[in-house]
């Protein structure tokens, strides 16, 4: 009996030993900076963007031994947040849930009135997760396929009209390149916002979306929208038997991401804690389930690799609106 309560208690304390180890290991981590952290997020609570923020952030606080608040600075399409970033210390106590459109789109669009410039001012962090796109229309739309719809924008021009969250969109810039892929001519209809846009979807007053699943995943297993195609592979991991737009139209992909950029000049140092801070989100599996029930691929990106997703997205971008002739509103 003795011999066995002795091979019981031997795994215990091994599991105790360990982590106490790796308390001890956390408690003498040093802190990221004397200053309190900021994850600035320019747009407002409750939506995909900021849940993924919140979830960076938890993570983020144990990994970094220090609190990270989610501060939402709204207005501009984003820009208030980023500004505040790169004006801000260069400690890693101030950093900015960054966007597909707010690092890479703004930047090349005609007319912008912007207060610092994010291909200068900011620098790339780290990738938390994909959004991955979708081609959808609603429940009484006669295109059952991608097919029925090129056919008909191509034998119809200016016919028909697509619903985006606004001019300058990555939804927006999405569906521009599909025109000029397939050579029509279809009727751009701007909303402020993805909700907006969504609403006259269902109500079919707008012909079609391209857009983030995480927005129409629920109405798409509900019914209420058909998903005719996917625009870029990772969106296999909800709807697998779906097919992707690139088979129809070559060369067409689409997708958005969110990481974290902080200003420029950040250390090194700061930039790999913060990376390794990233990585431990994307393996923690609580985060990876919230995000993929809420249509989010989790999918990690260095600073480096990061950065070639933004000079790439800058320069596809800047060749989709000088075809389209887009302008800032």
């Amino acid at each position: 009996m003795v011999k066995r309560m002795r091979a019981l208690a031997l795994p215990i304390l091994g599991a105790a030993l360990a982590a106490l180890t790796l308390q001890t290991a956390t408690a003498q981590q040093p802190a990221l900076s004397d200053r309190p952290i900021r994850m600035l997020y320019g747009f407002a609570a409750g939506g995909s963007g900021d849940l993924a923020a919140r979830l960076l952030a938890d993570v983020a606080s144990r990994e970094l031994g220090q609190r990270v608040v989610v501060e939402n600075r709204t207005g501009a399409n984003g820009m208030i947040a980023a500004e505040a970033a790169a004006r801000g210390p260069t400690d890693g106590s101030n950093v900015l849930f960054c966007t597909t459109g707010n690092m890479t789109i703004v930047t090349e669009l005609p007319g912008a009135q912007l207060p610092i410039n994010p291909a200068t001012d900011l620098i790339g962090i780290g990738q938390l997760l994909r959004s991955t796109f979708g081609l959808v229309v609603g429940k009484d739309s006669p295109y059952r396929s991608i097919q029925d719809l090129v056919a008909d924008a191509r034998a119809n021009p200016g016919k028909v009209s697509y619903a985006t969250p606004g001019i300058g969109s990555v939804q927006h810039l999405s569906t521009e390149l599909l025109g000029q892929k397939i050579g029509a001519q279809m009727v751009h209809v701007p909303y402020r916002g993805s909700q907006a846009a969504l609403q006259d979807l269902l109500a079919g007053r707008t012909s079609f979306s391209i857009t983030n699943l995480g927005d129409v995943i629920s109405h798409i297993r509900s019914g209420q929208l058909r998903l005719l195609g996917l625009g870029d592979p990772l969106g296999k991991r909800f709807f697998p038997d779906a097919p992707m737009i690139a088979e129809v139209v070559p060369g067409f992909e689409t997708y958005a991401w969110f990481g974290l950029c902080g200003p420029t000049g950040l250390p090194d140092a700061v930039v790999k804690r913060w990376e390794k801070a990233i990585q431990a989100a994307v393996n923690d599996p609580t985060v990876s389930q919230k995000l993929l029930d809420n249509g989010m691929v989790p999918a990690f990106a260095d600073s480096a690799e990061l950065k070639k997703t933004m000079d790439e997205n800058r320069r596809s971008y800047r060749e989709v609106i000088r075809a389209a002739n887009i302008k800032a509103e």
